[in-house]
């Protein structure tokens, strides 16, 4: 099967600037993670602010976040030493200046958080850490044990709604972003749940909209991570880069049938080890760091033992722990074990790799600007060059909290600057009608799923990655010509545009290099460009 690629429209939608409801505000923010929520508060100090989510503020994959926030916090750690870790477990594609940018902010930051009210594990009235994989300290900070996000979201959230220039916006589904004929960014199009299409004018849009860990079958990701922000800045112009390097989280909770569910890597810090299903602790077999290596060796080597023992997952030795420490120190996976009828204290946890970080994004510069004019991005969905080729356990938060900072001072800077005088232009767009038969999306989503676990997983080569773009190619003349009026379709729709840009950026490097290995290319290849860069030139 050979087929040409569809041609990529710039709207997936009808746009009509007349007659559709619309919405200004100076500042618009898309996402409620880390980073959104941070971008909010800070924007919100000098103009109004519009936040929209695709779910409701609490559904972010901040929410998610069991470990922790890495940073500086203890006298016997240092920002060079955080600095060397970080660009260590990057593999050479870190920029040492946005390293040394985000390292410097975090302690700062993380006391910030701690006076709105997060609510930190403490020891002896300072802030409490733990040992993470590929942090040579101790330097994770965590609340309420393994639910720190959820406690950071809710500090944020509880400072958001109490903020009279925030106005958000629920259940709000970002179709496109709208741009000039200058490639200046001047808001979106989107789908307010019950409410039908609306326009949000801005003079200044900042994406905050997390990953793309749902268009794989095996990952830690909640429902709404499809890759949306990335899909939309695509079609817009802007530039996404390394899109090939997916993080997949070495330890999930695998149950035959059911979702499968984080297990921190704090709990390997902790002491916690690996063991196949015959009992033995493998990871000695692989790397020296044993089970704190960083993750991606971790998830390699996990993958090859289940190979060697045929067997569908490895496991979690906690039973050496002191009677109760588990169940104090980690009461969510506790509970989530408990639920399936396992007691870590007696029993092993079942575990498997599943996708959890999308470790490229929109390519941004250390004020979080993109190449389009009003357009800045923060967060999982932003490519800083924090995390180069593999980010370091618990780096995201921390991120997120830098970045959607300095996106906010930027936006705001933009629209006190002139930006507010900005002209937003009429416009009219009609969706070509498409003779073409109709897939189920359903049908077409499960299955891509499937096919980026099988062919664009852990471990690739160029057979199946080949394979994988057809594939996709097929679905997407069924699917990206089509006209939907509802989210499910649109997901499709951006799931199909992101996968194939990650295929073919998996493709294009060959060389094995952090979270991207290549099992026909397993050796890093210092010739081969630190980057790749991905960007729609054409706006149809």
């Amino acid at each position: 099967m050979s087929l040409d690629q569809p041609e990529l429209r710039r709207y997936l939608v009808d746009v009509d600037t007349v007659s559709t409801q619309q919405v200004f505000t100076d500042v618009l923010i898309v996402g409620s993670g880390i980073a959104g929520l941070c971008a909010a508060l800070e924007a919100a100090k000098k103009c109004n602010v519009t936040l929209v989510c695709k779910d409701s503020l609490l559904m972010s994959n901040t929410w998610y976040a069991q470990g922790g926030i890495a940073s500086v916090l203890n006298d016997d750690d240092s920002f060079e030493m955080h600095i060397l870790d970080t660009i260590k477990a990057g593999c050479g594609v870190c920029d040492e200046q946005i390293v040394e940018l985000v390292v410097s902010k975090g302690p700062e930051l993380v006391e910030e958080l701690l006076s709105i009210g997060t609510e930190f594990d403490m020891n002896n009235g300072k802030i409490a850490t733990t040992l993470e994989g590929g942090h040579s300290r101790s330097r994770v900070a965590h609340a309420h044990g393994d639910s720190t996000g959820k406690w950071i979201v809710q500090a944020l959230i509880n400072q958001v709604r109490q903020n009279s220039n925030i106005n958000c916006l629920e259940n709000f589904f970002a179709i496109d972003l709208i741009t000039n004929e200058d490639q200046r960014c001047l808001g979106l199009i989107g789908h307010r749940e019950k409410l039908g299409r609306e326009i949000i004018w801005a003079s200044s849009t900042i994406l905050a909209t997390g990953g793309a860990g749902i268009l794989y079958r095996e990952t830690t990701n909640p429902n709404i991570a499809t890759g949306d922000g990335l899909a939309i800045a695509y079609r817009a112009g802007a530039v996404l880069r390394d899109m090939e390097f997916m993080q997949f989280h070495p330890t999930t909770l695998y149950i035959a049938g059911a979702s499968r569910v984080l297990i921190t890597e704090a709990l390997r810090g902790e002491g916690a080890n690996l063991v196949d299903c015959n009992g033995y602790r493998f990871m000695a077999d692989y790397d020296s760091a044993l089970e704190l290596a960083p993750r991606d060796i971790v998830s390699r080597s996990i993958l090859e033992q289940m190979r060697k023992t045929d067997s569908t997952h490895v496991y979690l030795d906690v039973r050496h722990f002191k009677d109760g420490y588990f169940k104090k120190r980690f009461p969510f996976i506790n509970e989530v074990c408990e639920n399936f009828d396992i007691t870590p204290e007696q029993d092993l946890i079942p575990v498997r790799p599943s996708a959890h970080y999308m470790v490229g994004g929109i390519k941004t510069d250390a004020k979080a600007k993109t190449n389009l004019q009003g357009l800045y991005a923060c967060g999982e969905v932003a490519s800083t060059g924090l995390h180069g080729a593999n980010r370091l356990a618990s780096n995201s938060l921390l991120e997120g909290l830098v970045f959607g900072k300095i996106a906010a001072v930027e936006a705001v800077s933009d629209f006190v600057s002139g930006a507010k005088s900005t002209q937003y232009k009429k416009l009219r767009y009609n969706v070509p009608k498409s003779d073409r038969s109709k897939l189920d999306t359903d049908d077409v989503r499960n299955s891509l799923r499937a096919l980026m676990w099988r062919n664009v997983g852990i471990a690739r080569e160029a057979k199946a990655l080949g394979e994988c773009d057809e594939i996709i190619l097929f679905w997407q003349r069924y699917v990206m010509d089509k006209l939907f009026d509802s989210p499910a379709g649109w997901e499709c729709q951006n799931m199909l545009t992101i996968s194939l840009l990650m295929a073919e950026a998996a493709q294009q490097r060959t060389q094995s290099r952090g979270v991207h290995f290549r099992k026909d290319y397993p050796d890093k290849d210092d010739c081969e460009p630190a980057h790749i860069e991905q960007v729609r030139l054409e706006n149809v």
